[in-house]
């Protein structure tokens, strides 16, 4: 089957009592058991059963099942957020004395967990350009846990070699782990670039219209220590599991993220070739376009389509926070993919507490506006934006 096809029909885990097509929700926490030793066999995971909401939860299951049956994946497990995705990854990898081969290239808070939370926990970054392979063949060493980056970079829209990438760190027995949350995975199959661990935010193309924070792991199997620790330590330990509310909500988005996708990503390109034109933007950043340094290479690892992002430059930042001001249709709001668009100034907000030093280490700039492109008509969304910059023509 198709995967728009694989993400309705994915089978339950055990049919419905009451022969339910939609996926009904669990909000219970305990579940009985007929006897002594299948509840002592499901506590030590010799059948599957869900023993205790905060480690397994049945409608928290079906979304994993789906993602697993989208994916090919050996592994996933659905987390309270993005952030919660990421760190309970990073710390299955990492311990006091590793390090992370990584770059400035991230968002802000994924930058501010690995130099600042991981390393008063005694784990090191090493920030490195991932697009230059010998930095990252000689950053690697026997002390390193993993090589971690952002499919596309956010606000940047960097894109690496994952191929390349992956060659290096199978070669020094390291984990290839990616947040590839900007191009969904209904998209793209990254485990055949050498991907090993993907993270994505389900908050956003997941959700379908900014319902509901989650995060998934989606695990390959290669390297099959990560998911013991992830299920049976950091899930038990650190109860950051996602809720049966959010995962029906994102099972739904997930029937029709598809084709939200296709529209969002055609009215991105469409934005994005359309405002270039115009001389008061300064520039116009989207991997769509053909002439964009990274097209060639997103084309080949992610497919025809190039995501609901993209970003524009004015002349400073008083003329961003103008532009902001007059918008009408478009939110002044942060987040990612939901079903309306949205527009931020991530250097003074997303950014706004790091140094402006380190701002343009990260190659963050006051000058620039991030756009996540929703399902609007694409005409509107670019009269909106006209109007907004009308005294800049």
């Amino acid at each position: 089957m198709k995967k728009q096809t694989i993400a309705i029909h994915t089978p339950y885990v055990r049919p419905d009592a009451y022969g339910s097509l939609a996926v009904p929700i669990y909000p219970n926490v305990a579940f009985e058991f007929g006897d002594a030793q299948q509840m002592a066999d499901a506590f030590c995971n010799r059948i599957k059963a869900p023993d205790y909401a905060r480690i397994a939860n049945p409608t928290v299951t079906n979304l994993e099942q789906r993602v697993r049956a989208l994916t090919g994946a050996a592994h996933v497990t659905a987390f309270n957020s993005g952030m919660a995705a990421i760190s309970n990854t990073l710390l299955a990898v990492a311990a006091q004395g590793k390090n992370i081969v990584t770059s400035r290239h991230l968002f802000g808070n994924t930058l501010a967990l690995i130099s600042g939370t991981l390393l008063r926990l005694g784990i090191k970054p090493r920030l490195r350009d991932l697009t230059d392979l010998e930095a990252v063949e000689q950053a690697v060493d026997n002390e390193t846990a993993c090589i971690y980056l952002e499919t596309v970079t956010n606000p940047q829209l960097e894109v690496a070699d994952l191929g390349a990438l992956a060659e290096i760190a199978h070669r020094k027995g390291v984990p290839l782990i990616v947040d590839s949350t900007i191009i969904p995975f209904t998209e793209t199959s990254l485990s055949v670039l050498g991907v090993d661990v993907e993270v994505i935010s389900s908050t956003k193309y997941l959700s379908g219209g900014g319902t509901s924070l989650g995060g998934l792991v989606i695990d390959y199997g290669t390297f099959p220590q990560i998911n013991q620790r992830i299920k049976y330590d950091l899930l038990i330990n650190l109860g950051a599991y996602m809720a049966p509310q959010v995962a029906y909500q994102q099972t739904l988005g997930l029937e029709t993220l598809d084709v939200r996708y296709q529209r969002q990503a055609a009215n991105a390109l469409y934005l994005a070739e359309s405002l270039r034109e115009w001389g008061n933007i300064r520039r116009v950043n989207y991997i769509g376009l053909k002439d964009n340094p990274y097209y060639e290479l997103a084309q080949r690892q992610f497919g025809p389509t190039a995501g609901a992002m993209l970003t524009i430059d004015l002349q400073s930042k008083e003329h961003c926070f103008r532009m902001l001001n007059r918008l009408r249709l478009i939110h002044r709001a942060t987040n990612l993919f939901d079903s309306r668009t949205l527009a931020i100034h991530p250097a003074s907000t997303i950014f706004g507490l790091f140094p402006e030093r380190q701002l343009e280490q990260m190659d963050v700039r006051q000058t620039t506006i991030r756009l996540s492109v929703g399902l609007e008509d694409a005409d509107d969304l670019l009269a909106d934006i006209q109007q907004a910059l009308q005294d800049d023509l």
